[in-house]
């Protein structure tokens, strides 16, 4: 799993999350990339994503992240860059900010993550960057980057969802989304965002409340499907139904992505 992380110094959880067996084959590397955001970037870092040839960039985050945090890209890049306009969390903070309001234990923390998983898959301006992706990936050449601010909530969301539509196993999918608790260097990307966290709501929240906000659980990408297997039945009606991702749509991408 280490094999598919790349380390970059101000890119925190750049990795890529192809190469998965599927019931059709495996799919491909290279082409898909995901991470948090591009803001802190080097110009070491922007040299190595040049080698890349991203071709398309998918950003998660809102507007007023984006306003806040804006994404450095190397020089001639000419790649196109999506998103929908509009706060994909409900506010201007990012999901692991949103539930950090009031929170000092780590029980507390993991419950609020919890609630914000069993919402975020509905959200209106997030379904619309999710529908860009899907979009992208059906109709787009080149390799992607997927990213939000820490890359690791909806955008394991949505790298969950589209391993799910195209049959990768469930031990893969979870193994994937986990990643995210050792690739790169979490300590650094905890310790930042610790202080962000903390000028927000204060001292009082605990470190094991930070690191609980910070990183990945299984039981919270359990939420989030298990809330679209409620209202949808599966992830197929789901993508369907919310996302415009019908099954012409799952072939085409599994035609660019697999084999």
């Amino acid at each position: 799993m280490t094999d598919r992380v790349l380390s970059f110094e101000g890119v925190h959880n750049f990795r890529d999350y192809g190469g998965y067996r599927t019931p059709s084959g495996p799919m491909c590397s290279g082409l898909l990339w995901r991470s948090g955001q591009h803001g802190d970037a080097t110009p070491e870092d922007l040299a190595g994503l040049a080698r890349l040839r991203i071709a398309t960039v998918i950003d998660l985050r809102g507007d007023t992240e984006r306003r806040l945090a804006p994404c450095r890209r190397h020089d001639g890049f000419d790649g196109a860059v999506l998103f929908a306009p509009g706060e994909t969390t409900g506010s201007e903070l990012a999901p692991h900010e949103e539930a950090g309001a009031g929170i000092t234990t780590a029980a507390e923390a993991r419950a609020a993550m919890r609630r914000l998983y069993a919402t975020m898959p509905f959200r209106d301006v997030l379904i619309g960057s999710l529908s860009l992706y899907f979009e992208a990936l059906a109709t787009r050449d080149g390799a992607s980057l997927l990213h939000c601010l820490a890359g690791k909530d909806r955008t394991g969301l949505a790298v969950a969802l589209l391993h799910g539509l195209l049959g990768v196993s469930e031990d893969d999918v979870m193994a994937d989304y986990l990643l995210t608790n050792t690739a790169g260097d979490p300590e650094r990307r905890i310790a930042s965002a610790a202080v962000s966290v903390r000028q927000r709501y204060g001292p009082r929240m605990s470190d094991e409340a930070v690191v609980a906000l910070m990183s990945v659980e299984a039981d919270y990408l359990h939420t989030a499907l298990g809330a679209i297997r409620e209202r949808h039945g599966n992830v197929e009606t789901y993508a369907e139904q919310v996302l415009g991702v019908d099954a012409a749509r799952r072939e085409a991408i599994a035609a660019r992505l697999v084999g």
